[in-house]
């Protein structure tokens, strides 16, 4: 199992910024995608980012250019950098893990971000 924690969540303005962290601990394996899913009020649960163990990345259009994934292996966590934040970036955000060679998925519990004025 692969337990995972977000922090970082919070309101802001539109045009601002926020950094989401994620930290997983478990049983690491070591061929892994981590990244970050949202999911907003009667919306779907949708792609944001992902970053694979050998440092591919891969970004949903609506947020490239804005937002930037990056991970730290030795500490097994991800981080989304969030910029020029609008109101349609609203949602939950939700720190994922899929271990590659076994097909399993984690997904943390979820961080809110709220964009307003």
């Amino acid at each position: 199992q692969v337990r995972l924690v977000e922090s970082g969540g919070g309101l802001v303005q539109p045009g601002g910024s926020l950094r989401l962290s994620c930290e997983a601990s478990g049983r690491i394996f070591s061929v892994n995608v981590m990244g970050w899913y949202r999911q907003a009020p009667k919306k779907q649960r949708e792609l944001v980012a992902t970053t694979t163990s050998d440092g591919r990345t891969n970004y949903a259009d609506s947020v490239k250019g804005r937002f930037t994934v990056s991970r730290d292996n030795a500490k097994n966590m991800v981080f989304l950098q969030m910029n020029s934040l609008k109101p349609e970036d609203t949602a939950v955000y939700y720190c994922y893990f899929l271990a590659t060679d076994f097909d399993a998925e984690f997904w943390g519990q979820g961080t809110q971000v709220t964009v307003s004025s």
